[in-house]
């Protein structure tokens, strides 16, 4: 396992499909935010970034902004679900810019939109963590190589983080395990 003082390889092949990946998590659950914001395109605008930079775009300052755009859309949100779909839109266009150093930071970069939608989906249900397994389901059986590739060259997931930080943990480790 790697230190945080080390630094891992990663390719730009590898940080595009991470980045369509955690697009496509947040994608699911956008209409989650919309519904009730309709007049704010700043997740819909964060994740067609991501999508953008995922089919070769550039990675560029526009595309960090857009993270940040929706990070402050989460915090503005009128519900709980609809942050949380907002929030899993941030990690996504920040996904392009995992690094290559290994932290466990890092791991959030790669794993922040599927475990924020996720929990966004458990909060539109009843709360209860059965409503979030259609999304850690279905990220873990659509995530493509270089996730569990890149993850694998990570240390674990950081403590802490509320229920995004537990599901963040489920989902790295059903990913570095046998799939």
């Amino acid at each position: 396992m790697p230190t945080e003082s080390d630094t891992i390889e990663l390719s730009e092949a590898e940080l595009r499909e991470i980045a369509g990946y955690a697009a496509a998590c947040a994608r699911r659950v956008l209409p989650l935010f919309e519904d009730g914001h309709g007049a704010d395109p700043r997740p819909r605008d964060a994740v067609d970034a991501a999508e953008a930079f995922a089919r070769g775009g550039p990675r560029t300052a526009a595309l960090r902004q857009s993270a940040w755009a929706a990070y402050k859309a989460a915090a503005e949100a009128a519900s709980p679900a609809a942050g949380d779909a907002a929030r899993a839109a941030s990690h996504a266009a920040a996904a392009a810019f995992l690094h290559p150093k290994a932290s466990a930071h890092q791991v959030k970069h790669i794993l922040g939109a599927a475990a924020h939608a996720a929990r966004a989906e458990e909060l539109a249900g009843d709360g209860h963590a059965p409503a979030a397994g259609g999304t850690l389901a279905w990220a873990r059986h659509h995530a493509p190589p270089a996730v569990p590739a890149v993850l694998g060259r990570l240390p674990a997931p950081p403590a802490g983080g509320g229920r995004a930080g537990e599901l963040i943990r489920e989902l790295g480790l059903a990913l570095r395990g046998p799939r």
